[in-house]
């Protein structure tokens, strides 16, 4: 009889995992594997607290998304974020303050969530809530940049704080990144990472792959250039489309077949960084971790969505706590019903079955 799959074991193997990679990858810098060993252990405390909650039958994600703006400077080609108007360029009204963002990080580690992506729009315009970040020694905090922001005092934030780890995004080498996100962002990414690296911070990469890109990201060519240069993680985004223009440029079953392959030998055989992909293969995960499962998303004004690229909410931290907010109906909806597990030809299955999320909604406030 096959075994029913575990989402909290699946999970909390994937937590320890990571762990795991980023101490291999920080052994030659005492500092960060100082750092690191103290981190795993904090990652095994919020494991237990999560697994105490699941024997009393409330599923405590480990990951959490948090966008804390909508504001971004670049205007990136295929952008999910500003073709769902969540990223604009006005300057932002009633999003979440810094003490708002401050109070779902204490309890986010008092839930046991061992990761905060932060994200944006461009997540540096708020130096406010990643220094409230830094604070939370617990979790450890991926900032997802595009690095036109970073400064000498972002540099010393860095440094004190080592459970905050820029993540700068970059599509390949210099022509393919520029062309998706402006000239001159590559050169900038480049200085970034060796002043980093002087330094002796840890950082890493985020490579939104797609059908035109995805032997360049993966080559050695490209993975030397980023370990000499002291990159020690390497997440790989498949793609999401959403506009039609942009359809063609969507990794499809060949591309994601050969990513998983080649980020399956990568782990074994250049252990000096740590390779994620999402959303990865959903099967091996058992559907989709969305919407609760794995990791759900707040955006910049409190809305609790299933995920970054399905921005549907029924409830705001505002106005209850980030416990109910996990267990909205809309995330009850999603993982009692079959819309994770539906088989589709896209990286995002919310996305890709978007009138049926739609319907939910409707049918929750009908």
């Amino acid at each position: 009889m096959e075994k029913e799959f575990d989402i909290q074991e699946y999970m909390t193997k994937g937590v320890e995992r990571v762990v795991a990679d980023a101490i291999k990858a920080t052994l030659k810098d005492p500092r960060e594997s100082a750092f690191m060993l103290g981190f795993a252990a904090a990652s095994a405390k919020a494991s237990a607290k999560r697994k105490k909650a699941e024997a009393k039958g409330e599923h405590i994600p480990p990951f959490l998304i948090a966008s804390i703006t909508s504001k971004c400077n670049l205007h990136c080609a295929g952008c999910y974020s500003r073709c769902n108007h969540a990223t604009v360029d006005a300057e932002p009204v009633s999003q979440l303050t810094d003490e708002e963002w401050s109070g779902i990080f204490n309890e986010a580690d008092e839930l046991g969530i061992s990761f905060i992506l932060l994200a944006g729009g461009e997540p540096m315009l708020r130096r406010d809530v990643i220094e409230a970040a830094g604070k939370k020694k617990n979790i450890l905090f991926p900032v997802f940049t595009n690095g036109t922001f970073m400064d000498e005092a972002y540099f010393e934030l860095f440094d004190a704080s080592r459970n905050l780890i820029p993540i700068m995004s970059i599509e390949g080498k210099k022509d393919i990144t520029d062309s998706r996100r402006g000239t001159g962002v590559y050169d900038r990414l480049i200085r970034n990472m060796d002043e980093l690296h002087r330094r002796g911070l840890i950082f890493g990469v985020s490579v939104t792959v797609t059908k035109e890109n995805v032997h360049e990201v993966t080559s050695e060519d490209f993975l030397n250039e980023l370990s000499e240069r002291g990159c020690k993680a390497v997440i790989f985004v498949e793609f999401v489309p959403v506009t039609e223009e942009s359809s063609e440029l969507a990794p499809g079953d060949d591309e994601r077949e050969y990513l998983k392959a080649e980020i399956a030998r990568l782990r074994k055989e250049r252990q000096e960084m740590v390779y994620i992909s999402f959303p990865g293969d959903e099967k091996g995960s058992g559907g989709c971790v969305a919407a609760g499962r794995g990791f759900f998303h707040i955006n910049s004004h409190g809305g609790a969505e299933p995920c970054p690229f399905s921005p549907y909410s029924d409830v705001n931290v505002r106005n209850t706590s980030l416990r109910d907010a996990m267990h909205s109906p809309l995330f009850m909806a999603l993982q009692s019903g079959d819309i994770l597990m539906d088989d589709h030809e896209g990286g995002c299955v919310l996305y890709e079955k978007r009138e049926l999320v739609e319907k939910l909604m409707a049918d929750r406030t009908a």
